[in-house]
């Protein structure tokens, strides 16, 4: 693709680098951006240049925050005997969306997956373990998506916590196996939280 500019042409380089945006969508976004006021454009940069260098990781449950703990964290009206765990923050926002759930969230930041290069060291179990030592936790719910590295992660943390005084539980499997939790829809996710099973149940199906 030609391009009578090599501003433009950078511009659409860097935006076809976002996921799920080709060189063709890339192009479109640049032209309708240039269309628009200026102030359009230095607000957004604006915006985007704030978030990567103010947006920090709650402390506790490691979800996106302004704060050094999330608004999820500090709510004294959330449940913390009850751990969800998840893959990443998209999958907080998932279940937050059915209002299903009134406990606290663990963020893993990603799946064991060794051919991936990612593994135990690389997610943030230690520090779930270390809120179990030191917090009143009774429940622990498995909520990553039903795959195969969802489910090595799984056993994996549940092995690592089995000396604790807990209940296991996991969302029930009305997901369907290799569904990831931001593309189920919140009525099926919502009824999948609030009908979670035990975990060794879950394991056997």
């Amino acid at each position: 693709m030609d391009f009578p500019s090599s501003l433009v042409q950078k511009a659409v380089d860097e935006i076809a680098q976002l996921p799920g945006i080709g060189r063709r969508s890339a192009l479109r976004l640049v032209l309708h951006l240039l269309r628009q006021p200026k102030d359009f454009s230095e607000r957004l940069s604006g915006a985007i240049a704030t978030l990567r260098q103010e947006i920090r990781y709650c402390n506790t449950c490691h979800n996106i925050s302004d704060a050094p703990q999330c608004n999820i964290c500090t709510n004294p009206l959330r449940d913390r005997s009850v751990i969800c765990i998840v893959e990443d923050v998209r999958d907080v926002m998932a279940i937050e969306a059915t209002g299903q759930f009134r406990g606290t969230y663990h963020v893993l930041g990603g799946k064991i997956a060794p051919m991936d290069g990612i593994g135990p060291q690389q997610l943030t179990i230690d520090a779930l373990i270390e809120r179990v030592e030191k917090e009143k936790v009774k429940e622990v719910i498995f909520a990553l998506g039903s795959t195969m590295e969802g489910d090595t992660t799984n056993y994996y943390i549940f092995k690592k916590l089995s000396d604790f005084t807990l209940t296991f539980s996991a969302i029930s499997r009305g997901i369907g196996v290799g569904d990831e939790l931001e593309y189920t829809d919140e009525l099926t996710l919502g009824r999948s939280i609030s009908q979670r099973i035990p975990f060794e149940i879950s394991m056997k199906s």
